[in-house]
């Protein structure tokens, strides 16, 4: 049985659909949130055997308001990094273990969209995923990958959407396992949203099918790429 760190960042994101997926899988999952009275992020890996990395919002890590956690989290990311053990982000969790991993970050907006994501087929981890698939995004900043990273699937734009680095760990701009409800409480609890948030929830709402099949091969690449099967 494996178990997860998982970092949550604001009262509404977490890990979704995924949540199913991981306890079918017999992988245990524990949030942290340093976010509420009394939370911490730890600063050892423990008895962990992964570390997922949830997204933040409206909080950024080069703009805007900076994440209250950055610090510690990229201490944390990077000894989970050192010590080989996988580390997965979504969002600006993408965001932190690109830093963390020796990549940097760049300024971006804060948005909430709903994207058709495209494998780049020649990479290990792209290979495996399924093509053409739906994925929501919400988050400010984005990541810029150490050279070392291999670029794993990309927007419809040519952004990078998918990275993977150290072998076992993966960045996601965007959250597979998204909820329409998640972006609905995120909007609720934060003073400051992205622009047209109506038409990116009914988007999510009209693709949350489609995001929620997808997920099935999704999660058999993530599990076996982080090497929690």
């Amino acid at each position: 049985m494996k178990n997860l760190c998982v970092i949550q960042h604001t009262e509404s994101e977490y890990l979704g659909f995924m949540e199913d997926h991981m306890e079918g899988r017999n992988v245990r999952f524990q949030y942290r949130r340093p976010f509420a009275a009394g939370g911490s992020i730890p600063s050892v890996t423990g008895n962990f055997d992964g570390l997922v990395l949830l997204g933040a919002g409206p909080y950024g890590v080069v703009s805007g308001h900076i994440l209250p956690s950055l610090g510690p989290e990229l201490r944390l990311t990077k000894a989970f990094l050192d010590a080989g053990l996988p580390v997965l982000g979504f969002g600006l969790g993408a965001v932190i273990l690109s830093v963390a991993a020796g990549g940097g970050a760049a300024e971006a907006p804060l948005r909430f969209d709903v994207s058709r994501i495209n494998p780049v087929a020649d990479s290990a981890f792209g290979a495996t995923l399924p093509s053409d698939f739906p994925m929501a995004s919400y988050l400010r900043d984005r990541p810029v990958p150490p050279k070392s990273a291999e670029i794993s699937a990309l927007g419809p734009n040519g952004e990078i959407m998918a990275f993977t680095v150290n072998g076992n760990s993966l960045g996601m701009v965007g959250h597979p396992g998204y909820k329409r409800g998640m972006a609905e409480d995120l909007i609720m609890e934060f003073a400051e949203t992205p622009d047209d948030t109506v038409s990116a929830l009914v988007e999510l709402g009209d693709r949350q099918a489609e995001i929620a099949e997808a997920l099935s091969r999704l999660m058999v690449s993530i599990v076996d790429h982080c090497g929690w099967m």
